[in-house]
């Protein structure tokens, strides 16, 4: 097959497949390595043979950086620790004990080829367990602690390899091993630290989102490549050069470019990911006849594969268990036995070993097995393990991110910065500014801040709240304007350059609209009942949690007035009933202007937050 073909035919069935995963809710990982493997004994379909350097230089690079650029840094430093621990600390174990079990099972393996073999298996691939995570509703600080750990292992693990390595053709000395640490490490750090500041400096002067996507394309490859020139780790530089670049992007960026930014990268990653997988299945066949070349047994084949993949498992669980022990014994912080469970579970293998297998030299004994032996250990875990741990999460009951907690969170976020906004609005308007532009103004504050606390409120089925009216609305107009455009264009009579410009801003507007409703769905299909949280404010810890309703009927101005509310509040005072502000009235805040009762609580059906007026905190 032409290699363009093989190419289209990669990057179809990759996405096929992952796209049929995530409506079946299956694992993406594990679908795409099972099609592969099918695919793999199909002559002449995907005959793709992957090389260090392309899964090295081609594929890491990027999917490192796609994910250090997503991944917090203020959460990465939060668990630093923890971080450490699992992608310096047990990868180094796993490889040490891996190698002494394949030493000592291997057919004539020498010590350095069995600590390679150790550490190729070391390291685990983030991309299986999150996509899991994810899925099932992990807590996010596993998720933080998984995504942590394999931005940083793929270094200590390809350091590791290295060594071994070179212990296959000389000797090596422990103090060779601690400098080519030390090297890798501190000169990766530096590396990554000096690319971000070039980056950055560069993306100071780019406004154009083309321009500014075009660079973030080049961005791990400017840190990579040479750390990797000076023999200090390419990996661990490019995930520096993403956490910092990913962090500054507010201050670096203009909001066009963070948006174009965040859409490519998702498509390189989703792209890269699948392909990946589905590369890893598809080199099976290859592997099966290569170890039949050796003329070995199947017990011994068998044997020694299995060996390998338990060996593998175990030492992340052991690891796990000891190191919490000791924290507990020692009373440190320490995670609780439930995640420890999960944590060491959630150890699949991916793209990394599969790659770092094939960086064994030519001539290293039992090469081809030690090939399978770490295939089996991919596969396995990402049959075994991906398949239980949605399992294992349900069955410890651990806590799953609380959608009606995320949505008070983003609701108190989002008023707080409308505040901030109006705030700064009222310090520069001046009597010259017209009355109109400044109440506009006002009213798109309070309209984005209005629209996240209509979430929290009955399901749009039940309410539609003004602003699910204006999108529905909206978006109707829109799709009539986009028809009367079109027309224009079929008869020839404007410019193609002003049509698309036109269609563009109709295009822009609908997808911001589109966001904010898929927004809505999602609270209105996640949203449960929140259990009420202490309050960082005295109001909020002396209000009490109930109060009669003087008027439980509804707003008792808006009966008065004969007019409709929205969403309902109750004063924890003096138990008024008043319209939230996305409301007509907004008599719940007038009514604190009025009595300065500080703290009223949503009375909508599955609600119990409550908020503080003078403090603008949630409780």
């Amino acid at each position: 097959m032409h290699p363009a073909l093989d190419i289209l035919a990669l990057v179809a069935v990759a996405g096929v497949v992952a796209g049929l995963a995530r409506r079946l809710a299956w694992s993406e990982p594990l679908a795409l390595t099972a099609i592969g493997i099918g695919l793999s004994f199909v002559p002449h379909v995907l005959e793709i043979q992957l090389t260090p350097d392309l899964v090295l230089f081609g594929l890491l690079p990027p999917l490192l950086y796609a994910a250090a650029i997503r991944t917090s840094l203020v959460d990465f430093r939060a668990n630093r620790r923890a971080i450490l621990l699992l992608s310096v600390g047990l990868v180094a174990f796993s490889t040490v004990v891996v190698g002494l079990l394949s030493w000592w099972v291997v057919p004539g393996v020498t010590l350095a080829a069995a600590f390679a073999l150790g550490a190729v298996v070391a390291p685990p691939d983030a991309v299986a367990a999150t996509t899991v995570a994810r899925r099932v509703g992990m807590p996010r600080r596993i998720v933080t602690l998984l995504e942590g750990e394999s931005l940083v292992n793929d270094a200590t693990a390809l350091v590791a390899l290295n060594t071994a390595i070179a212990a296959l053709t000389s000797s090596i000395s422990p103090w060779e091993v601690g400098w080519d640490f030390l090297r890798a490490a501190g000169g990766g750090l530096l590396v990554g630290l000096v690319a971000a500041t070039v980056l950055a400096f560069v993306r100071r002067f780019i406004d154009d989102p083309v321009l500014d996507t075009t660079l973030s394309f080049a961005a791990p490859y400017v840190a990579f490549l040479p750390a990797e020139e000076i023999k200090a780790s390419g990996v661990l530089a490019v995930v520096v050069t993403g956490l910092i670049l990913g962090h500054k992007s507010v201050a670096l960026q203009s909001a066009g470019s963070r948006v174009a930014e965040n859409i490519n990268w998702r498509t390189v990653q989703f792209v890269l990911e699948n392909v990946v997988f589905l590369l890893i299945g598809l080199q099976i066949r290859r592997l099966i006849s290569q170890v039949g070349d050796q003329h070995l047994g199947v017990g011994t084949v068998l044997g020694t594969c299995f060996a390998v993949f338990g060996a593998t498992v175990l030492a992340r669980v052991v690891w796990m268990y000891v190191v919490v022990a000791m924290f507990k014994a020692l009373r440190m912080p320490a995670w609780s036995w439930g995640e420890t469970t999960v944590v060491a579970w959630a150890g699949m293998r991916g793209v990394v070993t599969l790659a770092a297998v094939f960086l064994l030299p030519a001539g290293t004994p039992q090469r081809a097995l030690l090939a399978l032996a770490a295939f089996t250990v991919v596969a396995g875990t990402l049959l075994l393990q991906g398949l239980t741990l949605p399992w294992l999460v349900r069955r410890l009951r651990l806590p799953a991110p609380d959608a009606a907690e995320d949505a008070l969170q983003s609701a108190g976020l989002v008023t707080t910065a409308a505040r901030a906004g109006l705030a700064v609005l009222d310090e520069l308007a001046t009597d010259d500014d017209p009355p109109e532009v400044l109440a506009e103004l006002r009213h798109r504050a309070n309209q984005r801040s209005n629209r996240i606390w209509e979430q929290l409120g009955r399901a749009q089925s039940e309410l539609e709240p003004p602003a699910a009216t204006y999108r529905r609305l909206r978006l109707q107009m829109l799709s009539a304007e986009r028809s009367s455009l079109l027309e224009a264009r079929d008869s020839g009579t404007y410019d193609d350059v002003v049509l698309r410009q036109a269609l563009q801003a109709i295009d822009l507007e609908e997808s911001m609209l589109d966001r904010i409703e898929d927004a809505a769905a999602r609270v209105d299909d996640e949203l449960t009942t929140a259990e009420p949280r202490a309050g960082d404010c005295s109001h909020l810890r002396d209000a009490p949690r109930v109060m009669r309703a003087n008027t439980p009927q509804g707003c008792e101005e808006c009966l008065k007035e004969g007019t409709r509310w929205v969403h309902l509040r109750l004063c924890l005072a003096c138990g008024h009933v008043g319209c939230c502000d996305s409301s007509v009235g907004k008599h719940a805040t007038k009514h604190f202007h009025q009595t300065d009762h500080p703290v009223m609580r949503s009375i909508e059906p599955g609600e119990a937050w409550r908020w503080c007026f003078v403090d603008e905190l949630l409780g």
